[in-house]
């Protein structure tokens, strides 16, 4: 992933904070480092910890960071973790007002260790998630290790550039209203939270094809940078990660799809470079 040396970046879609502190000492979650598991497993990606975390008092967090001094440029983005991340929300941003009417932007919070949302309070193992309740995406850098060294992905910068763009898909999602077709069906095979999750795998791919036109990147994405996307999809499907953490694999706990679905929507959106190919709403998955 290779951005053009002298294009700008515009920081202000991107806020970096310090460590959080969660009163009481972190998530409400029983059963130890079986419950920690479960958690990891329920809100990979997912879109509002809030509902694990039980909301609670807001909780302190550490000062922002201003990225503006270091994120200038996309040579920056090249060189630089935190200035990759601008770099790839203002590629998204750029794509998806063409796209979707009246879109409006939604800026990505870097966290360590813990976060305050309008959603409720989340530490790092929730992963990656996007609130509604704020508009804004939760992102943890040490995620991407994870993903790595626990998940089995292949890791590298479009790994991480097919998770934020997922977790706008969820954004995207917010703003048509597609979110509440989920409410009330959050598990099994079939439900719509599954499919809201296959949706934003495909929105995700969508901007993929497309991110090319929106001018920050020197040239169009490898098959092996793909290839990152697709083996990060596959590692947090629902089947392999139950598979590794409990020993078989249980459909009705379904809650984001199995890896060959993940990877199927993301293909899907990538090869036709079409938002309106994700209906994953329509017929059986």
């Amino acid at each position: 992933m290779d951005f053009k040396d002298d294009v700008q970046l515009d920081s202000s879609q991107v806020e970096s904070r310090g460590r959080g502190r969660i009163p009481g000492g972190g998530l409400a979650v029983g059963g130890g480092a079986a419950g920690i598991i479960a958690l990891i497993v329920a809100l990979i990606f997912g879109i509002n910890p809030g509902e694990v975390t039980g909301g609670g008092d807001p909780a302190p967090v550490g000062p922002s960071s201003d990225l503006s001094a270091q994120c200038r440029t996309g040579q920056d983005a090249d060189q630089n973790e935190e200035c990759r991340v601008v770099g790839v929300v203002n590629s998204i941003q750029e794509y998806w007002p063409k796209v979707v009417r009246g879109y409006e932007p939604a800026r990505t919070v870097l966290f360590q260790q813990q976060v305050n949302t309008a959603c409720g309070a989340a530490d790092s193992s929730v992963g990656p998630f996007y609130c509604p309740a704020d508009s804004k995406v939760y992102l943890d850098l040490s995620f991407f290790k994870e993903l790595e060294s626990r998940f089995g992905a292949k890791g590298g910068p479009f790994a991480q550039a097919y998770v934020i763009g997922h977790e706008y898909g969820h954004h995207v999602q917010n703003l048509l209203g597609t979110n509440a077709r989920a409410e009330g069906d959050r598990q099994g095979p079939q439900s719509g939270s599954v499919r809201l999750e296959l949706q934003a795998d495909c929105y995700a791919g969508a901007w993929a094809k497309n991110a090319y036109e929106t001018g920050l990147f020197e040239k169009r994405f490898t098959t092996a940078e793909i290839e990152e996307a697709l083996s990060a999809a596959a590692a947090v499907g629902d089947d392999r990660i139950q598979e590794r953490t409990q020993g078989r694999v249980n459909p009705e706990g379904f809650t984001h799809g199995t890896s060959a679905q993940r990877v199927k929507w993301f293909t899907t959106g990538y090869e036709s470079g079409d938002p309106n190919r994700c209906d994953t709403f329509s017929g059986t998955l």
